[in-house]
């Protein structure tokens, strides 16, 4: 043992099966998965190989068939689902292929909302909200709801909204899939930044381009993780990336 941090995610042996008999399905099979703070990490597989399953689990929307998840320390599986639902507000952000906005509300309050869950006080959840529009390139686009942004802009909302509650890891599940290749170029940049900073992120993700931002790469098949690469600083970051301002 070295005594360094605590890694954020520490998955062990964890399997998940679904149905019985002649219709099961071992959707995961023994995934053992450590991730460490700061690190950026991409989660690739075909259709069937286990990816949402173990981004599910990761999220603690599901619970494995069998093995243990500690997120940030905390043993997911000994929680209720009261402190369960605490620890997923106040440790994950997440982002979704969809954006998953609230339609009849700006984007302001759209970042707003895990905040308010969180019993945050209005002033300081419209100072956290602003300055997470702000980091996301969206100052001036604060009041406008979702029908009147781009789908990039809606998914830099959807950014602004997991990183309000300065989560442990951030949460991503196919963040480019809905977005042309220039909005997905701004996303991954952002991305980018965010590692810079030390932000810990985990994408999911079947987008090559989309990985090779990543500093690590694991792939998974039938359930199981066949690939464990670490990225050179080179491949995982885009050249360009040197000059973009933090």
């Amino acid at each position: 043992m070295t005594g360094g941090p605590a890694p954020v995610l520490d998955i062990r042996q964890v399997t998940k099966v679904y149905g019985e008999g002649e219709t099961v399905v071992h959707a995961l099979r023994g995934v053992t998965l450590s991730v460490d703070p700061g690190d950026y990490v991409a989660i690739m597989g075909a259709s069937g190989s286990g990816k949402s399953t173990l981004m599910n689990i990761i999220g603690c929307l599901d619970v494995p068939s069998s093995g243990r998840y500690l997120l940030d320390g905390t043993d997911v599986g000994a929680l209720d689902d009261v402190r369960l639902a605490i620890v997923r507000n106040r440790k994950l952000g997440f982002v979704f292929q969809s954006f998953n906005l609230i339609p009849r509300m700006s984007a302001l309050a759209n970042v707003e909302l895990p905040l308010a869950y969180g019993g945050v006080k209005p002033a300081e959840r419209r100072s956290r909200a602003l300055a997470a529009l702000d980091r996301v390139g969206l100052a001036d686009r604060v009041g406008h709801q979702p029908n009147e942004l781009s789908g990039g802009q809606q998914q830099r909302v959807a950014v602004a909204r997991a990183l309000v509650t300065a989560p442990t890891l951030l949460l991503a599940d196919e963040p480019t899939g809905a977005l042309d290749s220039k909005s997905s170029e701004d996303i991954m940049t952002i991305f980018d930044r965010l590692s810079v900073s030390g932000r810990t992120i985990v994408v999911i993700t079947h987008e090559e381009e989309v990985a090779s931002h990543a500093k690590r790469v694991i792939r998974l098949l039938d359930g199981q993780i066949i690939e464990d690469a670490r990225m050179s600083p080179v491949s995982g970051l885009p050249p360009r990336f040197a000059e973009v301002a933090l």
